[in-house]
Order: structure tokens, then C-alpha cells, then sequence
């Protein structure tokens, strides 16, 4: 093979190495925050595309060696991007797997999907001794997963948009609860009663997204609120 693609022993153990550390430094952080995809899942991913560019480097050495004139008899031609593109095709299958709708009209698993065609993406890159970009990545995609997190809590928390879990005695306790967010001058934009009866593990309940006032800023306070009324069991800010 040309020197060009430096695709000797010492390069392959590299590359492999620099997969396992990128996959490790990324599923690490996820893995504290006991998701999906977790530490092992991302080494594996991150080898998995780095391997799918050493394959196919490997398939042009042969094609150029020994397995030329076969390849020529039989007009045989070299896709470089093949594997490639199967690979980011499978990890699509993958991250849809990890995407899923739970309760309270929330969807949870994006990140972590998209955390996982990003981390194949690294790998690619690694395989093929790009370097630079493989590096930059693990850098950013660590940042973002793991040390952006806390910060985008912070910065949804100081916007007036609001979206609560009420679970109540009964349906008619829905007035009352408007009421008191009226009181506070907030707007109610959607009420979605999700359960309308009582029973033996959950009570009536109700999702009221809600924007609040410019005078009242304070999420807290707006929780506080409704939870102190007697017909309400349990109050919850949804953050997505």
C-alpha cells in the first residue's frame, strides 16, 4: 500500500487506541448520567467506525496486490465510501432504538442518538488518520454531552415558558389550580389531562404548559404555589 495512507501495524494500533479513549472520554460522562448508550456502548461504536475505514483501506491494498487481476477478469471496481456509509446508515437503526416517548408528552433519547451518529462519525474520521478533526470532535462532543448539560437546564429554567405535572384529587380541581395561576398572572397556553380517574398507583392528573409573567420569574415560586393548595398531591416541572 502507498505511504500515503500510512497504513502500516503501528498506525492501525494508533487509530484503534485513539477509537477506544475518544469512545471512552464521550460514554463516560453518559454513563454517570446512567443513559441509554453508556461507556462500553460508545468504545464500541467509535471502534466499529474506525474499523469500517481500516477495512476498506485494507481491501485497497488488495486490490492493488494480490487481488488485482482477479478484480480486473471480473471488472471489479473499489468503493471507497461503502462501508463508510453502511456504518452511519446502521448507527441511524441504532439511535432510533435509543429514542423513546415516555409520560407527560415528553420524548426522551435525542441526545443520545445523536450522540451516537456524532461519536461514529469520529471514528470514521480516526480511521482514516485524520487527526485533527478526530481530536477537535472528542473535544466538542465531550463538552457538549456531558459539560453543557447543566447549562442548558440553567438557561431553560430562566425563561418564562413553563411545563407542569399536576396530580390532583379530581377533575373538577382543575378550575382551582387555573385560578391560582391566573393569580399569579401567568398565561395558560394547553391543559392536557392525562388521567381522569383515581387508582390503586396514580391520581387524576394534568399537564399545564404555561408562560409566566414578567413580574414573576421565579419557577420555584409558581410550583410553590399550586402545591400548596389541598387538592393537589404532587407538582413537577417537566424539563425536556
Amino acid at each position: 500500500m502507498s505511504n500515503s495512507l500510512d497504513f502500516t501495524f503501528l498506525s492501525v494500533v494508533v487509530r484503534l487506541a485513539l477509537a477506544v479513549l475518544g469512545g471512552s472520554i464521550i460514554g463516560y460522562g453518559r454513563s454517570k448520567k446512567e443513559r441509554a448508550a453508556g461507556l462500553r456502548t460508545y468504545i464500541l461504536i467509535s471502534i466499529g467506525a474506525c474499523m469500517s475505514v481500516l477495512i476498506t483501506f485494507y481491501e485497497f491494498e488488495m486490490f492493488e496486490g494480490p487481488w488485482h487481476d482477479i478484480a480486473v477478469e471480473v471488472g471489479s471496481k473499489l468503493d471507497a465510501s461503502r462501508i463508510a456509509a453502511q456504518v452511519i446508515t446502521g448507527i441511524g437503526f441504532l439511535g432510533a432504538g435509543t429514542i423513546i416517548k415516555v409520560s407527560h408528552q415528553q420524548v426522551t433519547g435525542l441526545t443520545t442518538a445523536t450522540g451516537m451518529f456524532a461519536t461514529v462519525c469520529m471514528g470514521i474520521a480516526i480511521g482514516a488518520g485524520y487527526y485533527t478533526l478526530s481530536i477537535t470532535v472528542m473535544v466538542l462532543i465531550e463538552i457538549i454531552l456531558n459539560v453543557m448539560s447543566p447549562m442548558e437546564i440553567g438557561f431553560k429554567r430562566k425563561l418564562r415558558n413553563i411545563t407542569l405535572s399536576v396530580s390532583f384529587t379530581g377533575v373538577d380541581d382543575i378550575s382551582g389550580i387555573t385560578e391560582v395561576i391566573q393569580a399569579e398572572n401567568a398565561v395558560i397556553y394547553d391543559i392536557d389531562v392525562e388521567r381522569t380517574e383515581e387508582t390503586a398507583h396514580h391520581h387524576p392528573s394534568a399537564i399545564f404548559i404555561l408562560q409566566l409573567s414578567p413580574q414573576h420569574q421565579s419557577h420555584t415560586g409558581m410550583l410553590t404555589s399550586i402545591a400548596e393548595l389541598p387538592c393537589v398531591y404532587s407538582v413537577r416541572e417537566l424539563i425536556s
